[in-house]
This record gives structure tokens, sequence and C-alpha cells, in this order.
């Protein structure tokens, strides 16, 4: 639907500024080191490791930064345990919110959460309230100016994506959990490159937003995003793009 957009497209056109720079190395750091812990230190036999190297060498994280995470992860440097929770809830307009966290005190993390969404029209919900509304799926963004439709449509389809679509100036790849490596790898070997890559919670449908809603909406995810131990945060709005220069983002 023009003039509305999902979240987690929004996010990704925003400026990142040094503060959010700085706080999305912290999170890489926590996937990392996790990922290393519950899969062995090894990211060839460790896909949810790779994911996260990969995503760390593409935002540019210095190597000894992920080398450190990786041995924090394996018992070999000391560090802090990180307990993966996550919490359901309801944002302004009734959207759905699946939020994803990585937290070493829950009581600060569930608090910090409850408090994020009271103060800024949400509310937290009982577990499964909205998971089922969510899909776990793998996704791939490729520059439409660098390659035609049809091109990347045929190669990702022939190595496994589910579905591939357009989105202004790029196209999204999207992929079972089981064939996310193997689509990129597939993509690679046909000499098409990509910008990002992840496992994210997509929503099976989406709600449109907008208006004075929207704004509110807005406002609240920008909150959640801030908080420390938030690692993703996914919903199912659509939201009015007119709403992100109301509240400057």
């Amino acid at each position: 639907m023009a003039g509305h957009s999902k979240w987690s497209q929004i996010k990704r056109k925003k400026a990142v500024n040094d503060q959010k720079r700085g706080r999305m190395f912290t999170r890489l750091i926590r996937e990392i080191t996790v990922a290393a812990r519950d899969g062995g230190g090894d990211p060839e036999g460790n896909p949810r490791l790779r994911l996260a190297v990969d995503v760390a060498k593409a935002s540019n994280m210095p190597l000894e930064n992920i080398e450190r995470a990786i041995k924090r992860g394996t018992g070999e440097l000391e560090g802090v345990q990180y307990e993966e929770v996550s919490y359901e809830g309801y944002g302004p307009g009734g959207v759905a919110l699946y939020l994803e966290t990585l937290t070493d005190n829950l009581n600060r993390t569930v608090a910090a959460v409850r408090h994020a969404l009271e103060k800024n029209g949400g509310n937290l919900g009982q577990n499964g309230s909205v998971a089922w509304q969510f899909e776990r799926r793998g996704r791939l963004f490729v520059d439409a100016s660098r390659y035609d439709e049809d091109s990347v449509m045929l190669a990702a389809l022939e190595v496994g994506a589910l579905d591939v679509g357009r989105d202004g100036d790029e196209y999204e790849v999207i992929t079972d959990v089981a064939s996310f490596h193997a689509v990129q790898d597939g993509l690679r070997d046909e000499g098409i490159e990509f910008r990002e890559a992840e496992l994210a919670m997509i929503p099976k449908a989406t709600v449109r937003v907008a208006g004075p809603d929207a704004q509110k909406l807005v406002k609240l995810l920008e909150a959640l995003e801030d908080l420390d131990d938030i690692q993703n945060v996914h919903t199912n709005a659509d939201i009015d793009e007119s709403a992100l220069t109301e509240v400057g983002a």
C-alpha cells in the first residue's frame, strides 16, 4: 500500500547516528556471545553464529570485538550470562508487538518493557497472545538498481526462496529458516550481492495504522528500541509514513 511501511523497513531507511550505532554493536556482541554459548564457536558449524558474525562484519565491527564475544560465549573469557526472553503485547491501534530480549536481569527488563508500553499507549500481554500472528523467516535485501527483478526472482526461487517482492529501491527475498543460508550462498554463486540478511518474525497479515495512532505507535517503537536489553522489536503494523515526519523520525 503506497504511503505505508513496515517498521523493519522504516528502521533500515533511517540514518544511524553514533549513539544508535553503539547500541547496535552492543546487541550484536550479545547475540554473538549467546550463539557461541549455545552452538559452539565455529561459525561454519553454527548457523546462528555465522549469521551474527556476518551481520557484525557488514556493520564494520572490529574483528577483535567479534573474537572476544565468541570467546566469552565458549567460556574462554569470562563474561556476563544472558538469558533469552520474549515478550508479547499490544500498541496503539491494536497492533501486535513481539519483543525479543537478551538480559542478565529479568526483573529489570520486564519492568523497563512494561514502563515503555504503558507510557506510550501500549500494554503487556500474556505469552502466546500475539506470537501466533507471526512466523520466523529469513529475509535478504537486494539493491534493485543493480539487478533486474526477473533475474533476482529466478535465482532466488531456484535456490529455495519462498518469495521475492519489491519495496522501493530494493528487493526483499523471503526464505524459511532451514533454507536461509543456502539461499544466501546460492545468490552469491549467481553473482547477486545483498545489502543485509536477517532472521525475523514476519507478520502473517498487517494492520494499517494512520493518524494519531500511527504517531503514538512510532514513539512507542522508538522507546522500545532504545531499551538496552531489547534485541528485536516486531510488529504487524503497516504504518502511515506521514507519521514519521510528525514525530521527527
